[in-house]
């Protein structure tokens, strides 16, 4: 990467590229950072964000009719979040969604940009909907408060997504507990910003902290992200991403029927957990990095699941996130393969094995089964 394609902020003290993003890395100490950006006293680059947007009066009610949220009456600077499924209910894309009267915005991960706004373009039919990948266009800063940043407000209303992630949306359910929940604390938001403003921002006082330290406190607060906690075979459950970006309430749209049967009848196959780990050995396992357990009924360990991110945070240490078969026990001690290296972990739990079932409907007594 050249110097004149670097981020205005690569001119702070301390800055440290990220080459896969082209923003901050770090300055010079991620653990700090982490306790500014939390207290909402700093400023993140976002790394990886692209920008899709939908024009046209058809496209509330359009977005609406595809994807999980409900969105035909989202007012003017109203912030949510939506998830585009597969037919089987699986995750394909996950948007922040926010109206400007006049514009859907649709702040995605860099990779989902091109083909979402492919897909949605090839869903227009005659409707009166314009799609465009508006990426390149607007830069995206990361806050925990307001910061009174330079937000782009092309239609007057100022492009701010604030994250729902801290409470159950309207028309959603958690399957983690309230009381414990991380989320409580996530005031994150997210401004759009043109590339003057970001210059603007860059040149002020304003501290800057770097993506280690997001990525750090998105973990510590059980956040989901397309792409590292999602997989092929990824329904909402899962996560609970029912929390924040489905309404079971709503209409027909892809994916639908396996949200309700999994919700009111089944259970999710997978769970979310948070693990903590055991710093002795310094080493973080990586994306993908096998989970084991010791299984009750073979005596050995079996591999359970894998861990989707990992960080150091600034006050619980090394922790990860990790995806493990809703089976396994929710005090079952946990191992981790950080290269060579096997971890010991503790999982908290966030979505448990009873998730889901939620219509209570009790099961019938098999054919020719003895009544006792």
């Amino acid at each position: 990467m050249s110097t004149d394609d670097r981020t205005p902020f690569a001119a702070r003290p301390g800055f440290v590229l990220d080459e896969a993003t082209g923003v901050a890395s770090h300055y010079g100490n991620p653990l700090i950072e982490q306790r500014s950006l939390s207290a909402g006293s700093s400023v993140v680059q976002v790394p990886s964000r692209g920008i899709v947007t939908v024009t046209g009066p058809d496209r509330l009610s359009w977005l609406d009719s595809l994807t999980s949220q409900s969105l035909k009456r989202l007012a003017p600077g109203i912030s949510t979040e939506t998830l585009l499924l597969d037919p089987s209910g699986r995750v394909e894309h996950a948007a922040g969604v926010l109206d400007d009267g006049e514009t859907a915005w649709l702040l995605v991960e860099a990779a989902s940009a091109e083909p979402l706004a492919a897909w949605l373009d090839r869903m227009r039919f005659m409707l009166r909907v314009e799609v465009a990948d508006r990426s390149a266009d607007l830069a995206v800063l990361g806050s925990f408060a307001d910061l009174s940043l330079p937000a782009a407000d092309p239609a007057g209303v100022p492009l701010v997504w604030v994250d729902p992630w801290r409470e159950v949306a309207v028309g959603g359910v958690s399957y983690a507990d309230e009381a414990s929940h991380p989320g409580a604390d996530w005031t994150y938001r997210e401004t759009l910003v043109t590339a003057e403003g970001l210059a603007a921002v860059a040149a002020s006082e304003i501290p800057a902290g770097g993506a280690l330290a997001l990525e750090a406190l998105r973990i510590a607060a059980w956040r989901p992200r397309l792409g590292t906690e999602t997989d092929e075979r990824t329904i909402p459950h899962e996560l609970d991403w029912l929390r924040s970006a489905v309404h079971l309430d709503k209409g027909c749209y892809r994916g639908q029927e396996t949200v309700a049967k999994v919700h009111n009848l089944g259970h999710p196959p997978r769970r979310l957990v948070l693990l903590h780990l055991d710093g002795s050995d310094n080493v973080l396992p990586a994306h993908g990095a096998e989970v084991s357990a010791v299984s009750a009924k073979l005596g050995e360990t079996v591999v359970v699941g894998e861990v989707t991110s990992s960080a150091v945070h600034y006050e619980l240490g090394p922790i990860a996130l990790a995806v493990i078969k809703r089976s396994v026990p929710v005090d079952a001690p946990l191992t981790v393969l950080a290269d060579d290296t096997v971890v010991a972990a503790a999982q908290e739990v966030v979505v448990p094995p009873e998730a889901g079932a939620a219509a209570g409907v009790p099961r019938l007594p098999r054919l020719g089964g003895v009544r006792r």
